[in-house]
């Protein structure tokens, strides 16, 4: 939104801004690292503030991840990302990573030392899961717009993403992305009637 000045689907302004921290000695050399640095001690007041105010866990929520290659996260993302993170653990409280189309980012996400990596819905939980690899949990990762179908679906689709989770422990039962406007309240509150249920058994 800052360097795009709207939505944006493709991030032409951000990238062009991101590739040309690559050269340094460049005129715009500067800008990206900057960005980065304000962003992180921004985000970092934030989550004080939230800490301070009660919160028990922080989420961390990158928009845009899924929009970049491996190796372009890994150049000019997976570091300030890694600082923000270990702020915020450094408050006493873990920390969820979350990226929206990030499966193939996962092992490189999991390099920030967050304590649960988010999934979306994309893929299957285990596979997400064994991406991420021992000792991370995983959150996730019902696809929001599953919570429109009719009550037989929603049920097969809850009791899949709990069979993929095998019972192990370091999963958070949640939605791949949040909710959507319209949602049919009933249904959410059926999926955490059935989580519970279906967690017993």
């Amino acid at each position: 939104m800052a360097i795009e000045g709207g939505s944006s689907r493709n991030y032409i302004e951000s990238k062009k801004m991101m590739y040309a921290s690559g050269l340094p000695g460049g005129p715009e050399s500067t800008a990206w690292p900057l960005l980065m640095e304000k962003l992180v001690d921004v985000l970092t007041g934030f989550a004080r503030q939230q800490v301070e105010a009660g919160a028990d866990v922080i989420q961390i929520f990158d928009s845009w991840a899924g929009a970049l290659s491996v190796e372009d996260y890994r150049e000019f993302c997976l570091g300030p990302t890694t600082e923000l993170v270990k702020r915020v653990r450094e408050m006493g409280v873990p920390v969820i990573y979350f990226g929206v189309d990030t499966a193939s980012l996962l092992p490189a996400m999991r390099e920030t030392g967050a304590d649960v990596l988010g999934l979306d819905w994309r893929t299957p939980l285990d596979e997400g899961w064994k991406a991420v690899g021992p000792g991370c949990g995983v959150q996730g990762n019902l696809d929001p717009i599953t919570l429109f179908a009719p009550e037989e679906v929603l049920r097969r689709r809850v009791a899949e993403i709990l069979r993929l989770a095998g019972g192990r422990p370091g999963h958070i039962f949640n939605l791949g992305h949040g909710i959507v406007p319209g949602t049919p309240v009933e249904n959410v509150i059926r999926v955490v009637e059935w989580v519970k249920e279906m967690g017993k058994a």
